[in-house]
């Protein structure tokens, strides 16, 4: 009852226009003032700064800054060229090509919130230049950085792997199939918006292999940059967070020294732009700090989920009921937190259940990070908007089609579950 009272409350601030920072932020350290807490005051702050105190929290503000900097060391534009030669064929060629874009780089951070940052300075205003609603665009950018929570290497999956005692490598390949798949339904939801709103493809004609292999080669080193940033990660040369600090130190040297585009001048540029998102996105992943705090301590994710594994005994509704809770959580609490909570409740029961627990930390990272891509407190959301300046509401009506793309791939995974299986089966 008073989680419900904390978040019509943080709703209700962010109508009536306060900053969704502070909406956020009143609304979880109100929770400690009330007479039937015990806990003290100062565990509101300390709930605030122990959201900082996250490595992995690291590869944001980084790739952040590689965002700004790929634009202007040359890095974007010929990926951008190869992407729209590729996809550029389709209706809406632009959104397509950020799909594809999505894809190619998808795993390079493994954080779907700074994939969806990244995409956003690169792509976003140009695409609005081409004549796409603000809305769409950044609907598009936002739930294409899903694709993240699948491909390796993936956050998600290595902390899911850890919590649950799942081999990391089987969930590594399971992901590929669905990553794929999920390009592929985003791709076809795009086509229908676009088909029905007229917006109109890049290129007049599918490409030649000629057209794809010059934009290839014109690309190549554009191209090897994320390969050396997941063949480092899958081999251990550094974590995420590092690949965040060697992409930023791999682009400065491609702008400055391979590509010379990369100027002084367009250097203080990118720093000060990055500065100006990174403090507006780390404010309000630090306030939802103490708001998420209130939900667990709540017990709400254990009561939910207790309920759900003590009423039901089919495995397939029981998988579509977690998976239910999974995505309303994941609304309202960050998608690291839902799995360190989760995570070690849940893979005994579903195991027990009969359900692989490789099938189930698929769709589970799917759903979680997908709440964090919608109202009302994702952050991938609040992150996407405030790069592009795009209101909550126009953004909400417009990821409705490709949210619907994305929640039917999730049945087809909870019907077949061979599609996340077959692979690991096969290699494994």
């Amino acid at each position: 009852m008073i989680s419900t009272l904390i978040l019509i409350g943080a709703l209700a601030l962010i109508a009536v226009g306060m900053p969704v920072a502070f909406a956020i932020g009143i609304a979880g350290s109100a929770y400690f003032l009330l007479p039937s807490v015990f806990l003290p005051d100062s565990t509101a702050a300390q709930r605030i700064v122990a959201a900082s105190q996250s490595f992995p929290l690291l590869s944001v503000p980084l790739f952040i800054l590689l965002g700004n900097l790929m634009n202007s060391s040359g890095i974007t534009p010929r990926l951008v060229s190869l992407a729209t030669t590729v996809a550029g064929w389709m209706r809406g060629g632009l959104a397509q090509s950020t799909l594809i874009l999505s894809a190619l780089m998808g795993g390079v951070s493994g954080s779907a919130v700074a994939d969806a940052a990244m995409q956003s300075r690169i792509l976003g205003e140009p695409m609005v230049a081409k004549g796409y609603h603000r809305g769409f665009t950044a609907a598009v950018l936002s739930i294409g950085g899903l694709i993240t929570a699948t491909l390796p290497p993936s956050l998600g999956l290595i902390l899911y792997g850890y919590l649950g005692e799942v081999s990391i490598g089987r969930l590594f390949i399971a992901g590929v199939v669905p990553g794929v798949l999920l390009t592929v339904v985003l791709m076809v939801a795009t086509w229908g918006i676009s088909y029905r709103r007229g917006y109109q493809p890049e290129n007049d004609r599918l490409p030649t292999l000629r057209e794809v292999w010059v934009a290839f080669k014109g690309s190549f080193w554009a191209i090897l940059f994320p390969v050396w940033l997941l063949v480092g990660i899958r081999f251990g040369f550094f974590t995420p967070s590092e690949a965040g600090g060697f992409a930023v130190a791999y682009a400065l040297f491609i702008g400055f020294v391979v590509y010379r585009e990369l100027t002084v001048s367009a250097l203080l540029d990118a720093l000060i732009r990055s500065v100006r998102d990174i403090g507006m996105i780390m404010l309000i992943i630090l306030f939802s700090g103490a708001f998420g705090y209130v939900i667990t301590f709540e017990r709400v994710p254990q009561s939910i989920a207790e309920f759900s594994l003590t009423a039901i005994t089919n495995p397939t509704v029981l998988l579509f009921v977690i998976c239910g809770f999974l995505l309303v959580l994941g609304m309202l609490i960050e998608a690291t937190v839902l799995v360190m909570l989760l995570t070690p409740i849940l893979v005994p029961v579903v195991t027990a259940a009969g359900i692989d627990p490789v099938h189930f930390g698929l769709i589970m990272m799917t759903l979680v990070t997908f709440g964090g891509m919608t109202p009302p407190v994702g952050v991938s959301m609040f992150t996407v908007c405030g790069i592009l300046r795009c209101s909550y509401k126009e953004y909400s009506l417009e990821m409705i089609p490709l949210a619907a793309a994305v929640l039917l791939l999730v049945v087809l995974m909870i019907l077949f579950p061979q599609i996340v299986l077959f692979l690991p089966a096969w290699l494994m």
